[in-house]
């Protein structure tokens, strides 16, 4: 390290923001290391600095003042963006989509009709490329579909994963070159092949230059979605940089079906009626007898097996089967199809599947959100969606991430240029956030 890139006792200690005493102390008592030059001159790097800038009330005033906000334009690589819910979130979180990769026509269309501004990329993720992009993104994110890939035998380098769709993931963060890269999936990557499978994807990640946080699985209804939809989520931090993410915290009040579809806490108005499936003519009439919160087992005995057929003999407890939810509880993982026999989500009130503006409700995403396609098509999309408020509460953390890295990046480059400040004999009054 170059004496160029060290900061004398004065500058460090107006970079900390205490007295040149006080450093000095820091020094003799071993709490802050510092570099002596031939001159016994102590000077000191900024990573050695970095533990007190957080200490500083300057940095941490700025930090706190634009937490909520983005203090500049941090822009996104969306992949696998489906119809949307992860993008609007992080919008709603202030940051900037810049681009997004699907496949699907029917959810591209999604994207356009309700952001024309969006640079939506249709096709096949294994036939772009964005290396052009390398430098320009600060984050990549993907809700890469889970195709397992086997992890015995091999180096668990980026080639093992050739062939899935995590590797188009990976391929891409190591084209963009990002500050941050989201992960997103199923809970039941994490105990896939006794949790190898996802330790390849960290080993993978790592590998390209990132630090991976341990991945966790974030609840759905604690984070202001009414539905017990788990999704684990994989956060890489380019190495070096010195970012801090912190996954969200959950609320302690846990959200619920009638938050969804009646005017309160989520939405000003009930939901607004749409089109949506029925069910056959005789499993309405089983369907009838189950209470709101019940399932196959309110049913009579004769019943349970004419429904469940060979099921009702084999164990566990199939509680998504012949389900009615309630009001007062979240609704169970939306599926991509309402009426099918093993995931029925059958209304508190009325016998019949909900509709696709109260599965868009479910999702959160707002009633002005417009889908395109059939019915089917539409709530294959919603299914398949993050829920909206779950994607905001990521999207905040990340902004606080990279605002705090902002800011003490822009510290660091402007008391690098303090020695050329102080020979012009007229220094500038430092700004931390222009």
């Amino acid at each position: 390290m170059t004496e160029k890139n060290l900061y004398s006792l004065s500058e460090a200690a107006k970079l900390v923001s205490v007295c040149k005493q006080t450093l000095r102390r820091w020094d003799d008592s071993g709490k802050l290391d510092s570099i002596r030059t031939p001159g016994n001159h102590r000077k000191y790097s900024f990573d050695s600095l970095k533990p007190y800038l957080k200490e500083s009330n300057s940095v941490r005033e700025t930090v706190e003042d634009y937490n909520s906000s983005p203090v500049k334009s941090y822009s996104v690589l969306e992949l696998f963006a489906g119809a949307g819910g992860l993008a609007l979130g992080l919008e709603k979180a202030g940051l900037k989509c810049k681009f997004l990769n699907e496949i699907d026509s029917w959810a591209c269309k999604t994207l356009r009709k309700n952001r024309p501004n969006w640079n939506v990329i249709e096709g096949d993720i294994a036939n772009e490329s964005f290396i052009h992009l390398k430098g320009q993104i600060d984050i990549v994110t993907g809700g890469f579909p889970c195709q397992a890939f086997s992890y015995a035998g091999k180096k668990r380098g980026l080639e093992d994963a050739r062939g899935t769709l995590f590797y188009e993931f990976a391929r891409t963060v190591k084209e963009v070159a990002p500050l941050i890269c989201v992960g997103e999936n199923v809970r039941v990557l994490v105990t896939h092949e006794k949790g190898e499978t996802l330790k390849s994807m960290v080993d993978i990640l790592d590998g390209l230059g990132y630090d991976v946080l341990s991945p966790q699985v974030l609840k759905a209804a604690f984070h202001n979605v009414p539905q017990k939809r788990e999704r684990l989520i994989i956060i890489g931090i380019k190495k070096g940089t010195g970012i801090n993410f912190n996954y969200p915290k959950p609320n302690l009040k846990m959200m619920n079906l009638s938050a969804a579809l009646k005017a309160g806490e989520l939405y000003e108005t009930d939901v607004p009626p749409s089109l949506g499936q029925s069910y056959p003519a005789r499993k309405k009439e089983i369907l009838d007898m189950i209470p709101p919160g019940g399932y196959w087992r309110d049913l009579p005995v004769e019943i349970q097996k004419e429904y469940m057929l060979k099921s009702f003999y084999l164990g566990g407890g199939k509680t998504g089967m012949a389900r009615r939810i309630s009001w007062d509880e979240p609704c169970l993982t939306l599926t991509t199809s309402p009426a099918q026999k093993q995931t029925e989500r059958c209304h508190p009130d009325e016998t019949r599947p909900f509709q696709v503006r109260e599965y868009a409700r479910i999702q959160t995403f707002p009633d002005d959100w417009e889908f395109e396609g059939s019915p089917n098509q539409i709530y294959k999309q919603i299914g398949n969606a993050v829920p909206v408020n779950l994607a905001h509460a990521i999207g905040k953390e990340l902004v606080k991430a990279l605002n705090t890295y902002t800011v003490q990046e822009e510290l660091h480059s402007k008391y690098q240029n303090s020695e050329s400040y102080a020979e012009s004999g007229n220094p500038k009054q430092l700004s931390l956030v222009d």
